[in-house]
């Protein structure tokens, strides 16, 4: 009798192997969802928070040399509603509230990395809100964070636009720092004009939209829920913000 062909055990597939920090970070840019993929494995988020805080803290210690916080203050108040006013003070005055302001803005701006971490933790803690209460994801706070932060890297790269900008010299007078390259229309807009639209035209920006795109595949990646769809629901959440903002920043 003859003998019974044999059928051959499926082979399983091969898992992807595990990515290190560095690789994580480089594949963000090149093949995200490689990177949120490996989030699974481990949704570690230290090293693309390190990285951004670096190359924050060489943006501003260029910006201190190049511009000085104290012309940086004096921007600021020059952009705000309060420039009027400030204007009217006598002579000791403006200068004692000018140089309160710029010990505040110095220590502020150095402790960015501390301040975005913060920042991090608050956005993954409503990005998770939304994502497994509407859209049952199912995800964790600690694997939000991770997406978070690694859809953040972006902005590294405006930091060193920034950091090029001002080498290349810039008018201190007009240095704003929370808008320091063109990326965004508001670049182009005065900022004591419309302040509801010079918000919105904020909102336009390359760096922010790119990490709203990846922070969308990182959810998507690490849920059931498609990357449209995720990308949208980001998206929304941003915009939602801006909108709420805006509101606040024209009426005061």
């Amino acid at each position: 009798m003859a003998a019974l062909p044999v059928t051959p055990m499926p082979t399983p597939a091969a898992e992807a192997p595990p990515l290190s920090a560095g690789a994580r970070i480089v594949n963000t840019f090149i093949a995200p969802t490689k990177a949120f993929t490996d989030l699974r494995r481990s949704p570690s988020w230290w090293a693309p928070w390190l990285l951004i805080s670096l190359v924050s803290l060489a943006f501003i210690v260029v910006m201190g040399r190049q511009i000085g916080f104290d012309q940086i203050t004096k921007n600021s108040i020059a952009q705000s509603s309060r420039a009027e006013q400030f204007d009217k003070l006598p002579p000791d005055q403006r200068a004692k509230q000018l140089e309160v302001s710029t010990t505040i803005t110095r220590y502020i701006s150095y402790s960015l990395p501390v301040l975005n971490l913060i920042i991090f933790a608050v956005i993954a803690a409503v990005l998770m809100g939304v994502f497994n209460f509407a859209a049952g994801a199912g995800v964790p706070f600690k694997t939000s964070l991770a997406i978070v932060t690694y859809g953040s890297l972006p902005g590294i790269i405006g930091a060193v636009l920034g950091i090029v900008s001002l080498f290349a010299g810039v008018d201190p007078a007009g240095f704003n720092p929370q808008n320091p390259v063109a990326t965004n229309p508001a670049y182009f807009m005065d900022p004591l004009g419309n302040k509801f639209l010079y918000s919105m035209a904020s909102a336009l920006d390359v760096f922010i939209w790119w990490s709203i795109v990846l922070m969308g595949i990182g959810f998507a990646c690490n849920s059931k829920v498609k990357r449209s769809t995720a990308i949208a629901i980001v998206a929304g959440c941003y915009l939602v913000y801006k909108l709420v903002a805006a509101g606040m920043s024209a009426a005061f």
